[in-house]
């Protein structure tokens, strides 16, 4: 069911569950801590009794892919689920003691004023059934989940309702981002790409994982609905969406493809052995179909499942026939691309631990900065920062880490993909000024807040790994794994 409603995220209420904090605790490597063993229950959270059918019910409802189940044995994915899981029932516990209730006209009010479910700017019954049946759940178990996510909402408040931030922790959060900062830096990309990876290197990677290199080549059709088709004139009217609204029902309601085309006389359009690239077997490029439109089709997630779809103001009939997987050769451009990125990817990571590890223990410091540049033929530049949009260089992620760095100090400072790395030495610092009272000053006394915040949650969850003794029976967690 969760993962069924994650597909609508524009909803408030779903949005409540992904913002909400699950409470952390660090099961695995605990051991088999019930020796005699009860099949029945998988853990215990104080005198509370977790029970196996429970938790099972909990994971089938995650629609895991084949892949994950496939793998359950040989990874921890179970216990991170059943981690989650048991952060939720702590939550739950928590939420009870405090007296945390959500009433029906509350709920009401949740579910109708959520714009997911309006037609004609105003709530639509149709529209909440709509939802319920393509998200395949039942109306007293999706209200069920809703006001179980505001009444964490509401938990979650009461833990940090009332804060006043100070005014130093304002200012701080301001200067993080408002400074001028005058740095000596060196590139690393030479310093990276002179270990190249070796084809033995590649063959190894590729025989390894021989299974993730393949194409996927698609048979996909649609069949556009316009109003001649459907209600005998040109115009987009009342007439013309309510078929559409049948023909949607009826497909919900597991109408075929075939069927949907033969009563509403569409004509179809098949496209054969397509690739994610719009290319046949033959690399030719399919040219008569938008990007974005392909995109929609293509992605569809089930087969033999049509769906609606609405580009730019037209709907058509889409579904994926069937689905073909091409297994490709070492020498196929595009795993030798995929090769050298992956084992770049860990040659950069090495590196990097490495020159961390020199910086730490001293062996690159401000002083021998010069050596380590002529030794590996690099250049230090020096820059000065003023702001962080000033990105001719640098991103915006990375010079907020150089702002964090203290003059005189040396970090070695890479964005996320380790696509870009560097050595920064901060030279000189100087603070701009905040005034009190401004609209500056809010918009950081609301990131001073939020980060507040975040520390009393985690302080929270700390407080509770403490409160309630977690106990796991590993022999019914290693049973589960081997049970889908």
């Amino acid at each position: 069911m969760l993962t069924s409603i994650g597909k609508f995220s524009k909803s408030f209420f779903v949005k409540l569950l992904v913002g909400i904090i699950i409470l952390p605790f660090v099961f695995w490597g605990m051991g088999d801590v019930f020796r005699g063993g009860n099949q029945n229950v998988i853990a215990s959270i104080d005198s509370e009794k977790v029970s196996t059918q429970d938790f099972v019910t909990y994971m089938r409802r995650l629609n895991l892919n084949e892949d994950q189940i496939k793998n359950l044995p040989k990874t921890d994915l179970v216990e991170k689920i059943l981690s989650e899981y048991i952060g939720k029932r702590v939550m739950a516990l928590e939420i009870e003691k405090l007296g945390i209730t959500v009433n029906d006209n509350s709920l009401r009010q949740i579910i109708k004023n959520d714009k997911l479910f309006f037609k004609d700017d105003k709530f639509s019954r149709i529209e909440y059934e709509k939802f319920l049946i393509k998200s395949g759940v039942s109306a007293p178990l999706f209200e069920e989940n809703i006001a179980e996510q505001e009444k964490r909402r509401q938990f979650l408040s009461s833990l940090s309702g009332g804060i006043v931030i100070p005014e130093l922790l304002v200012n701080k959060e301001f200067r993080k981002e408002n400074q001028t900062k005058t740095i000596k830096y060196i590139d690393l990309e030479k310093y990276h790409l002179k270990n190249k990876p070796s084809e033995k290197s590649k063959k190894d990677l590729y025989e390894k994982n021989k299974k993730i290199f393949f194409t996927e080549f698609k048979n996909i059709r649609y069949a556009e609905i316009n109003p001649e088709k459907i209600s005998g004139n040109k115009e987009y009217d009342e007439t013309f969406f309510k078929q559409l609204d049948t023909i949607e029902n009826n497909i919900l309601d597991g109408m075929s493809f075939d069927d949907a085309v033969k009563d509403n006389n569409l004509k179809i359009i098949t496209i054969e052995r397509i690739n994610a690239n719009k290319e046949d077997e033959n690399k030719k490029k399919i040219q008569d179909l938008s990007d974005n439109f392909f995109k929609k089709i293509y992605n569809l997630k089930s087969i033999q499942t049509p769906e609606i779809l609405n580009l730019k103001n037209k709907y058509y009939l889409a579904e994926i026939l069937d689905i073909e997987k091409k297994d490709r050769s070492f020498s196929d451009p595009e795993v030798q691309k995929a090769l050298n990125a992956q084992l770049s990817f860990k040659s950069k990571i090495e590196n990097n631990t490495s020159l961390i590890k020199d910086i730490s223990m001293g062996a690159i410091d401000k002083e021998k900065l010069k050596t380590f540049a002529t030794n590996n033929k690099l250049e230090i530049k020096e820059y000065k920062i003023e702001s962080l949009k000033q990105n001719e260089i640098f991103s915006e992620g990375i010079i907020k880490r150089i702002f964090l760095t203290k003059d005189g100090e040396i970090d070695l400072i890479t964005n996320n993909t380790l696509t870009k790395s560097y050595l920064i030495l901060a030279i000189k610092t100087e603070y701009k000024d905040l005034k009190k009272g401004s609209n500056e000053y809010e918009k950081y006394e609301a990131k001073a807040r939020l980060n507040l915040i975040n520390r009393i949650y985690q302080s929270h969850d700390n407080d509770l790994n403490v409160k309630y003794k977690v106990e796991l029976n590993q022999r019914t967690i290693e049973r589960v794994k081997n049970s889908f």
